[in-house]
């Protein structure tokens, strides 16, 4: 089966996540700053970079390498293109973190928002293994009812994702990452319309 994330179109996605109900472009926006800001690390890679939300806030004095990662190339391309004054800096990996993952590079810190959700804890734990970063911080969604989905005129691109979303509980996600050596540091959270919230846990090695 192929993955859903492959045919969801980029301005559908952008366009749901910026709406005033879903606010959720704009927080992943302040979220990313505060990940790329706090920790010293000079690589970084971005898991699920979609259109490279939150890059603008890359400081290029600080990064030396800043990988983004998705299974979309034309998501990729859009990134490329958007932020093209990162390209001494910025490589893009089209990559299914289901899949075979081996040409992921080591990195410091891995920031990965909105994506633990759809390839579930097991999956997550290995491409952390591959990249053997110092830090993690991971940004994931909780919800207050089943549907993961706010409602919005662009609903329906998102179909596909029931096949492959999985519900994420705190709690498990602390210790998956335990299991495999990493400890939660800090724990913050943005609430979001609809009673959803997102929720930024950080770990380190």
């Amino acid at each position: 089966m192929d993955n859903p994330w492959k045919s969801i179109k980029l301005s559908d996605y952008e366009n749901h996540m910026k709406l005033d109900s879903v606010k959720q472009l704009q927080t992943l926006n302040s979220m990313m700053k505060k990940q790329l800001d706090t920790y010293s690390a000079r690589s970084v890679m971005i898991l699920g970079i979609a259109g490279g939300n939150g890059l603008e806030h890359i400081d290029t004095e600080k990064y030396t390498a800043v990988y983004g990662v998705d299974v979309n190339a034309e998501y990729l391309q859009e990134v490329e293109k958007r932020y093209a004054k990162l390209g001494g800096v910025l490589k893009c990996f089209c990559v299914d973190l289901i899949a075979d993952i081996s040409e992921l590079p080591a990195a410091d810190l891995v920031i990965a928002n909105l994506l633990i959700e759809y390839i579930g804890y097991e999956y997550f734990q290995r491409v952390v293994k591959q990249v053997k970063p110092k830090y993690v911080s991971c940004g994931i969604q909780i919800n207050t009812d089943k549907e993961f989905v706010s409602d919005s005129p662009y609903i329906h691109s998102f179909d596909g994702l029931n096949s492959v979303h999985h519900q994420m509980e705190t709690d498990k996600l602390i210790n998956t990452m335990d299991d495999i050596g990493y400890k939660a540091v800090s724990e913050a959270e943005y609430p979001l319309p609809n009673g959803k919230k997102l929720v930024q846990i950080d770990f380190k090695f």
